[in-house]
């Protein structure tokens, strides 16, 4: 039963993927940790290949709808791509467990990054959930403070180990100034590309179930699929403030869980 419903998650996973451009990957891990019961240095490596590999198949749709923007895509991965990569492969086996003690208190490094997984959480639902007012933005720029913060991006993806569309879409739209299909396609490029990139940093510093590893992403690849071909049908303003309300009902039960419990 516990394997169905590991399943079923990365199903579910794909579809949101396939529909929104992002947000699939926020599921990946806690399907991974709460349900597989992974631990969650392992959870977050195969979160970047189930979200990438997922996304790929996804993007070559999408190619051939004409709806990515390679441009766009270049110059929103390239220097996210390295921060993925530089943490995945130096930084996260390097923090120390515990992270923090004092006394009889003390803060695992599973538990650490489950906390920060939560609040990024908590952050993309409370971006869904908010009304955005219209304003004139700027095109993206090669400029230093862009891929500085682009950057950074990819140090937070890498840490948490989701794709980043919840932040790359928002972006694209007004940085890009694409159209929200166009967006969604996009973002599933940059998503595929950051993602494998950053897991291949991990390759060599966990042991990987390859065989586990190809069946979820297997169900995951269907999902996304069927995402993509529900997206027509889908009013999707209200598919993100459900998805929204979902997403922050679950950082609220990671951080109880992880801190009270």
């Amino acid at each position: 039963m516990i394997e169905f419903l590991g399943y079923l998650g990365a199903l579910c996973i794909g579809i949101v993927l396939g529909i929104t451009g992002g947000g699939g990957s926020i599921l990946t891990v806690p399907v991974l940790v709460y349900v597989l019961q992974l631990n969650p240095v392992t959870a977050t490596a195969y979160s970047l290949f189930v979200v990438g590999t997922s996304s790929a198949f996804g993007s070559v749709q999408n190619f051939r709808k004409g709806l990515v923007d390679i441009k766009s895509a270049l110059r929103f991965a390239v220097p996210s791509v390295l921060g993925v990569y530089l943490t995945r492969k130096y930084l996260v086996p390097e923090i120390p467990d515990p992270v923090f003690y004092f006394a009889s208190l003390q803060l695992t490094k599973a538990t650490f990054l489950m906390v920060l997984f939560a609040i990024v959480m908590f952050w993309a639902a409370v971006a869904m959930l908010k009304t955005k007012k219209d304003n004139p933005v700027p095109e993206i720029t090669n400029n230093y403070g862009t891929i500085i913060q682009l950057f950074f991006v990819g140090v937070l993806i890498g840490l948490i180990g989701a794709g980043g569309g919840f932040l790359i879409v928002p972006a694209l739209t007004k940085l890009a100034r694409l159209t929200i299909k166009k967006a969604i396609a996009t973002s599933l490029l940059v998503i595929t590309i950051n993602s494998l990139i950053g897991f291949s940093g991990d390759v060599q510093n966990i042991e990987i179930d390859w065989l586990f590893l190809m069946r979820f992403t297997a169900f995951s690849v269907l999902g996304i699929f069927l995402g993509l071909y529900l997206q027509k049908f889908i009013n999707e303003k209200l598919l993100k403030k459900i998805f929204g309300i979902f997403i922050l009902i679950m950082a609220l039960i990671i951080l109880y869980k992880e801190l009270f419990s």
